[in-house]
């Protein structure tokens, strides 16, 4: 697997990291804006830039991602994602979500329908030609799923605080469109944030991958992941909407630690949306 494609997965892979189960409608329309920077073993390798726009019935995140320096050199490789859907009933109900992943030789682009968490159609452009190598994806697992965007969005039961164990413990279901996969996040302690935008508190959760279908069954790095345990999220709360989202993510790679940390986070509120 060439490098990009590494980083690309290894991107992937913090961000399915942050997934969760629902989210609590927002009473005004809210906008976050974040720019991230990417790193590898110290390094910096690249930017992600983020921006999403939660009101009370639906969503929007959009996500790009581009090398920079000696990376950039060695693969050219760049990405952008985009998600929307529906909140309703204080669960989030994912129906639209793009992959486009590039680098020097190839580009590919992923496009996935869904209604209410139930994969209707995937389209795969240029398509994969390994597929009969493996796990098959059956229906039941592209039922009550998130796509890796969507699941960027992390509600906090009612009545819950939204720092603390109830920010993290739970299991999700993921489809990127080629594997399926759970993860698991548990409680691992607060830290406090002094950035530009956001000074508070975050909650550290750990993170653990779990395999379901889509995968080679001779796949390394997915063996690697599987067992991987040292991958972390720290969630930061986003009060109007009742909702954590990701402020710091850190993936152990074969290559070294991948991180993605924020280094501008804005939040605002869209009172012309919210009327």
């Amino acid at each position: 697997m060439r490098l990009g494609d590494k980083i690309i997965r290894g991107l992937c892979g913090a961000q399915v990291a942050l997934a969760a189960a629902s989210v609590a409608p927002a009473a005004q329309a809210e906008s976050i804006k974040a720019t991230f920077a990417i790193s590898l073993i110290g390094l910096t390798i690249g930017q992600a830039n983020a921006v999403a726009a939660v009101g009370p019935d639906s969503y929007r995140i959009d996500v790009g991602l581009r090398l920079s320096g000696l990376a950039a050199l060695v693969t050219k490789a760049k990405g952008a994602a985009t998600a929307s859907g529906q909140i309703a009933n204080s669960t989030i109900l994912p129906a639209a979500y793009a992959n486009t992943s590039a680098n020097a030789t190839e580009t590919r682009t992923v496009r996935m329908g869904l209604a209410a968490g139930t994969v209707r159609a995937v389209d795969i452009s240029p398509p994969f030609f390994d597929m009969n190598e493996r796990v098959p994806v059956t229906e039941a697992h592209k039922t009550n799923v998130f796509d890796p965007i969507s699941a960027l969005l992390m509600a906090v039961p009612p009545g819950k605080p939204l720092t603390g164990p109830s920010a993290c413990d739970r299991t999700v279901p993921v489809y990127d469109g080629l594997v399926r996969f759970n993860i698991s996040l548990t409680y691992a302690g607060m830290r406090q944030i002094h950035g530009k935008g956001y000074k508070g508190p975050a909650t550290v959760c750990a993170a653990r991958y779990t395999p379901i279908s889509g995968y080679k069954l001779d796949s390394e790095s997915t063996k690697f992941m599987a067992e991987n345990r040292n991958i972390e999220a720290w969630l930061i709360p986003v009060e109007n909407a009742r909702m954590v989202v990701p402020y710091y993510v850190s993936v152990g790679t074969k290559a070294g630690a991948l991180v993605v940390q924020a280094v501008d986070f804005e939040i605002t509120q869209d009172r012309a949306q919210s009327r």
